[in-house]
């Protein structure tokens, strides 16, 4: 391009070759960054197994949209703005970054392929992206350091403020944008000066600006410029790719890996172990997580990945209302375990239970295990087979809460929480008026296509039996011939599963599928959404499950069930199944 000299060949003092330290510095760099993530991946390797390597398909597409496509994003506008802006940019430059290495130890080097026509669209859209990543991390800083939106504060009893860590990392990469616009641009004046080459450059960026500035500067200065923001480069991208691991932007190296391994079943509840069938949990020694080692490697790389950006936080009903839980810092509390019990050098330490000794009885007992945490993490970060399995662990050492306690006793006793007699459960049917103009089967007695399964509070609770009877009316109307357990159903255990109560859940799980099976039905249908959530992803082996608004739906596209018109159709009505 010019006869300016690269890095390669650059003699400090007129004699000491750069090559050496462009030599030296990768090595260094690429040694250092395998020694911590040798120490970072220590525990996963001790953790326990986990499955995480089905539904390829799906991981892919989960990888292209959430990972790649940031889909999440921007449902937090600003951030997710920001956030994508400077992800994109980093994926762009990712190219020359590698390129600039290389031509350390080889002056003029290209990649294969960016020789031509597509090296200067790419080097058009890089000084594009390089401007981008400099603008965002501005605002960033700003909006991180002196705004400090109250989702990233940090409690003094759960650990350290990141702003100062977060700030830091904006200006590393705005280091690294500035030395690499300055670098070309750099050499792009000398060009221009020593032979009158002139190029065509991307209209107000960084290469652009900076040449600009430069055109009357010597040719001294241009060569020294040039080879000095080489190393500038050089050393802040190395020193940022070790500097990742030891903090919460580890998650730039982790996010991908989390995201392909990203739970893509929803509903269930992971086994206690696997690779162990139920029949064969008797024989376990311990049940759930109980110490760090417990958790499976994926849930360690979750906290690993955690971009500590509260959006959990923000999104989880318990705390909202005020319970000591916040997603965030179940995250954050263990990897800083992981990073005290792991350290970069010396011994390996051991932590008693993590319940006595990171979180608390009730941080843990306060989730619903509703899900919106994992629906709203831009990285895949799990908390619900988390929460379930500290519960396991918990349940196993006898730290039930007192709450707890008397309805889990009456589900053992009588297969429902409020410890009422088997044979009322279909109590219900027999109101009075119901029962004047409807019947009912006893799957007991007679045979039916359809298996109702009522659940316990829609069986027991006086407010909640109306929904049973009007379910039973649609079906009905619907022409599906249908009929109950009766006294033969149990609790589903969507709730006891999600207790940690295991071995309780396994007992009902297997009572209500003999009694299905026995049955002989040829589908589920109920109205319960707990029910429907347990017996569609928890249990295995029945027949199709559907909910009452499925049937309902699919009977009035076949014209087996007619609605009446609406009204009013400038009101809209919404049920909601309580």
């Amino acid at each position: 391009m010019s006869s300016i000299i690269g890095p390669a060949s650059y003699k400090l003092f007129g004699f000491f070759p750069t090559a050496i330290f462009t030599f030296i510095l990768p090595i260094i760099g690429i040694g250092l960054f395998a020694y911590i993530m040798a120490r970072r991946i220590a525990p996963l390797v001790r953790a326990a197994p986990d499955n995480r390597f089905d539904r390829i398909d799906l991981r892919i597409k989960n990888l292209l949209v959430i990972w790649l496509g940031q889909f999440r994003q921007p449902r937090y506008m600003l951030a997710g703005v920001l956030h994508i802006s400077i992800f994109a940019g980093f994926l762009i430059l990712s190219i020359r970054s590698t390129s600039l290495v290389i031509i350390g130890l080889s002056d003029g080097f290209v990649l294969p392929g960016f020789g031509g026509l597509l090296g200067d669209v790419y080097n058009f859209i890089k000084d594009y992206a390089a401007t981008l990543v400099l603008v965002a991390c501005i605002i960033a800083a700003i909006r991180r350091g002196i705004y400090k939106p109250e989702r990233y504060a940090v409690p003094e009893k759960i650990g350290k403020d990141h702003t100062a860590e977060a700030v830091f990392v904006l200006g590393i990469i705005s280091t690294l944008m500035i030395s690499e616009s300055l670098f070309e641009a750099s050499e792009l004046a000398y060009a221009f000066q020593h032979t009158g080459e002139k190029h065509f450059l991307a209209p107000l960026s960084l290469v652009w600006i900076f040449k600009g500035m430069l055109a009357s500067a010597s040719q001294e200065f241009l060569q020294g410029l040039h080879i000095f923001m080489y190393f500038v480069h050089d050393l802040a991208f190395f020193f940022f790719l070790c500097f990742l691991p030891m903090g919460k932007h580890f998650h730039v190296i982790t996010s991908v890996f989390n995201v392909f391994f990203m739970r893509v079943q929803k509903g269930n509840i992971k086994p206690v172990q696997y690779g162990i069938k139920d029949e064969e949990l008797d024989d376990l020694e311990s049940f759930g997580v109980k110490k760090l080692e417990d958790f499976t490697w994926k849930h360690m790389l979750d906290f690993y990945s955690c971009a500590d950006c509260g959006r959990c936080s923000d999104q989880c009903p318990a705390n909202a209302v005020g319970r000591p839980l916040s997603p965030r810092f179940i995250t954050i509390k263990a990897r800083d375990l992981m990073f005290k019990n792991y350290p970069m050098s010396g011994e390996i330490y051991k932590s008693d239970l993590l319940v006595e000794d990171i979180y608390t009885e009730d941080e843990i007992w306060s989730c619903t295990t509703c899900g919106a945490c994992e629906e709203e993490c831009p990285l895949g970060i799990e908390y619900i087979d988390k929460m379930v399995d500290l519960r396991r662990g918990m349940v196993d050492e006898g730290m039930v809460p007192q709450s707890l306690q008397k309805p889990l006793k009456a589900l053992e006793k009588r297969g429902n929480p409020y410890g009422k007699m088997e044979k009322k459960r279909a109590d219900w049917a027999k109101d009075k008026e119901f029962k004047a103009n409807h019947t009912i089967k006893d799957l007991g007695k007679d045979s039916a296509d359809t298996l109702f399964f009522v659940d316990s509070i829609t069986s027991y609770d006086d407010n909640i039996q109306e929904i049973a009877r009007r379910t039973s009316m649609i079906l009905e109307k619907a022409g599906v011939d249908f009929g109950i357990l009766g006294k033969a159903e149990k609790d589903s255990g969507n709730e006891v599963l999600r207790f940690g109560e295991e071995m309780l859940y396994q007992d009902l799980k297997e009572q209500n599928t003999e009694a299905i099976l026995e049955s002989g039905v040829k589908q589920i249908v109920t109205a319960d959404p707990h029910a429907y959530n347990a017996l569609k992803n928890d249990y295995t082996g029945l027949p199709e499950v559907k909910h009452i608004s499925q049937v309902v739906a699919q009977k009035v596209a076949a014209g087996e069930l007619e609605l009446m018109p609406c009204k009013d159709p400038d009101k809209v009505y919404v049920y909601h199944d309580p």
